[in-house]
């Protein structure tokens, strides 16, 4: 054999299955914003996707194992994590993305169901997964800022972005006020700063409290 035929065949980029995961996730998303978790179901799924539903099994294995994996493509794309190179703005940045993506049908659908309690273990580990992804991807933030001297050591991550992004969730998920409003993200950043350089922190916040979607 030689080292051109031992060597393994490389799928190309772009190709059939970058597009039925493509559908898949975009189908997921859909459903969540029209019917909610409790009712989303992977037949469902597959028939808008237009795939056959052995094969979201073969690659996914659950509906909550494919629920999390479009809520985490949909959060990593609609709220990219900033890098200005300062604390503040970076909060600012952050909040109003999100703010921005919890005003979209999608966004509101993923804080709907992450606020959904669940007796399912799968479901439930699937919120946890979710929370704790998330917590990693956004708490770069603060880490970035604890190094270059913005915050102290030992500022608790967790908490820092839930006091972010709790209020744009609560105003999400009660529509008692607008998301979006244009200094909103710049009046949060600086409410949370205060808290973090001048008050004592407590224990660490869990993952399951955790609001960034």
């Amino acid at each position: 054999m030689t080292e051109e035929e031992a060597e393994p065949i490389r799928r190309r980029p772009g190709g059939r299955a970058a597009r039925v995961r493509q559908a898949v996730l975009a189908a997921t998303m859909d459903l969540l914003a029209e019917e909610g978790i409790t009712r989303l179901t992977v037949a469902g799924v597959a028939a808008r996707a237009g795939v056959n539903e052995t094969t979201v099994y073969r690659r996914w294995g659950s509906r909550e194992k494919l629920v999390l994996d479009a809520m985490l493509a949909g959060s990593t794309e609609g709220i990219p994590v900033p890098d200005t190179g300062a604390v503040r703005t970076d909060l600012a940045a952050f909040a109003r993305t999100l703010a921005e993506y919890l005003a979209t049908p999608a966004g509101r659908a993923v804080a709907r169901a992450a606020a959904l309690s669940s007796d399912d273990p799968g479901l439930a580990e699937a919120w946890q997964a979710f929370w704790q992804s998330r917590l990693d991807q956004a708490g770069a933030v603060v880490t970035r800022a604890v190094e270059r001297g913005e915050l102290p050591a030992g500022t608790d991550t967790a908490l820092a972005l839930e006091l972010l992004c709790s209020p744009l969730q609560t105003r999400a998920l009660l529509g008692h006020r607008p998301v979006a409003q244009p200094d909103l993200p710049e009046r949060l950043a600086d409410l949370v700063l205060d808290g973090l350089r001048g008050g004592r922190q407590g224990p660490p916040a869990s993952p399951h409290s955790f609001g960034c979607s």
